[in-house]
């Protein structure tokens, strides 16, 4: 069920953000975790316990891939959902650098990709979140300039990704992999793989200065019509049934434990915008393009808008199985260590709410 489009980056304060390394990032987190922001829950889930939270700060990118967030933001739909918790958001361009506020208690809730989720959590000992709901699926695509048209012609090009360790980062490594090509790190390699902001990947594409780049939209689709290159892999077709996680909500443990409720307010917004979402297409993407161009200046053509729409689909499942697929992709690329994924999902909650609203229940595993 294609949807709809994906946007750009995020400048307001994504800089001062990005502070610090995950081993501090953690350390903040544990500190966090045992300060408490209220009594702690039995369990992660349980809304018989717990305390309204006082207030939400809320990560998520300002790309047609976390359509949800924005459109729940700009709508007033979660704000209101919160009644008396007060909401504040941050936008950011990629989710390592989301990962690490939120690790360090400067989030209690992200909207973000699963390897970077993944990350972040194998890298605070399996404590720092957990992934409460899916958001978004498909949507991530390999653009490259119009004279290349295989594989083959990849060697010694430069491609970028909007960061290293990023969901389209471990995408890209991994498929490079099973071309033949080598990759280091450090953008060495047979091809040399150039993390960048996305605003800045399409000033680079379109300079000639790098020769295509793996990422989520509404960048594929600018990629293709302001830079006018063509897509060489859509990432659907590598996952069967074309189905994969491209965006998943994540929330602060210690926050889940302590405000069940809130998150439960949270989920509540998000089913109640994906359904409006998928049933009012034209009116989703004035509201999600118009909300972009506030958050970052920039403004969406019409046409990428709509090529991104088909490119995607809001959903609030979060592919539980496809996530360890996504950590075999991360190990093969040197990113992480194999690992058991055991905890890293907590459905209760989204299951309980989407049952109140009449909607059918994810599968948890």
């Amino acid at each position: 069920m294609p949807r709809t489009g994906k946007f750009p980056l995020a400048p307001r304060t994504v800089a001062a953000l990005a502070v610090g390394a995950l081993t501090l990032a953690v350390t903040s987190a544990c500190a966090h975790a045992t300060a408490g922001t209220g009594s702690t829950a039995t369990s992660a889930s349980g809304t018989s316990s717990g305390t309204p939270a006082s207030s939400l700060r809320l990560g998520y990118f300002a790309n047609v891939t976390h359509s949800t967030a924005i459109a729940e933001v700009a709508n007033g739909t979660l704000a209101k959902d919160l009644g008396s918790t007060s909401l504040n958001t941050t936008i950011f361009n990629a989710g390592p650098q989301e990962m690490t506020a939120l690790l360090s208690g400067q989030l209690d809730a992200a909207y973000v990709g699963p390897s970077s989720a993944l990350s972040a959590w194998t890298k605070s000992n399996k404590q720092g979140l957990t992934i409460v709901a899916g958001a978004e699926t498909g949507g991530a695509e390999l653009v490259v300039d119009s004279s290349i048209t295989s594989a083959a012609q990849l060697k010694g090009t430069t491609i970028a990704d909007p960061q290293l360790g990023n969901t389209q980062d471990v995408a890209l490594r991994y498929w490079l992999k099973q071309q033949g090509y080598s990759t280091t790190l450090q953008g060495g390699g047979d091809v040399s793989v150039q993390p960048e902001a996305n605003a800045t990947t399409l000033s680079l594409f379109e300079q000639g200065k790098i020769q295509g780049a793996w990422v989520p939209e509404p960048w594929a689709s600018r990629l293709v019509v302001e830079g006018k290159g063509h897509v060489l892999v859509d990432e659907k077709s590598l996952w069967p049934s074309g189905q994969f996680a491209t965006t998943n909500l994540v929330v602060n443990t210690a926050y889940l434990q302590a405000h069940p409720q809130t998150v439960a307010e949270l989920l509540d917004s998000q089913i109640a915008t994906n359904k409006w979402i998928l049933a009012n297409t034209s009116a989703a993407q004035t509201l999600i393009s118009g909300a972009i161009k506030k958050l970052t200046g920039s403004t969406i053509k019409t046409s990428e808008i709509q090529r991104s729409w088909t490119e995607e689909s809001v959903t609030n499942d979060p592919l539980v199985s496809s996530l360890q697929t996504s950590l075999a992709h991360a190990v093969s690329d040197g990113l992480l260590k194999n690992t058991p994924l055991t905890g890293i999902f907590d459905l209760t909650l989204l299951n309980q709410e989407l049952t109140k609203a009449g909607e059918s229940s994810v599968p948890t595993s």
